[in-house]
């Protein structure tokens, strides 16, 4: 990755064409059922990109796009947090938290640590004290969640936010953490 534009505005030109054209191609071999499919996804950018806080970082090789990822801030009560199946750790809900709504790697940039890098560019100028996702444990047979637990994430519940999708694993870390060991970027 050389570089990488920071959006706060979904509806600046062009970007909201190369979230969903990162995403379709990222998804190419779920794109077909209903949860992943292109329509779906698109409203779920357009309600997630409305909520507060929320801002983009995607990934470029020269003027290519290779990835991206956006959170957004979830209050106290916010049906993220209500959605768990189990009790959360003692004082979750308390602190400030961005949710880590969606992160996408095209397949020629993965392995290499551009993940990460956008990522922990998105996050490094965040004010909230933590962040949390939601992954689906068999993506990448359980591949991602390790990934995810590499980069200090751990585990703090379930959910499904919807009826037709997978039940996802809900992590946590803080904000911002020391540097990875070499050689676990991604």
């Amino acid at each position: 990755m050389i570089g990488g534009d920071h959006v706060a505005n979904i509806s600046q030109p062009g970007f909201l064409g190369t979230l969903i054209e990162v995403y379709a191609e990222v998804r190419a071999d779920q794109i077909h059922q209903p949860h992943y499919s292109v329509e779906r996804y698109g409203e779920r950018l357009a309600r997630h990109a409305a909520e507060p806080g929320w801002e983009t970082v995607i990934g470029y090789d020269g003027d290519e796009p290779v990835g991206y990822a956006y959170v957004n801030t979830i209050p106290f009560d916010d049906r993220w947090w209500r959605r768990m199946t189990t009790p959360l750790p003692e004082g979750t809900t308390e602190r400030s938290t961005i949710a880590l709504k969606e992160i996408m790697l095209r397949v020629p940039w993965r392995g290499v640590g551009v993940a990460r890098r956008i990522h922990d560019e998105l996050l490094a100028h965040r004010p909230e004290e933590q962040v949390s996702l939601l992954v689906n444990p068999l993506n990448g047979n359980g591949k991602v969640k390790a990934l995810y637990q590499r980069w200090g994430y751990r585990e703090i519940s379930m959910q499904q936010p919807s009826a037709d999708g997978p039940v996802l694993t809900a992590m946590l870390r803080a904000t911002r953490e020391p540097a990875p060991v070499p050689g676990t970027a991604e």
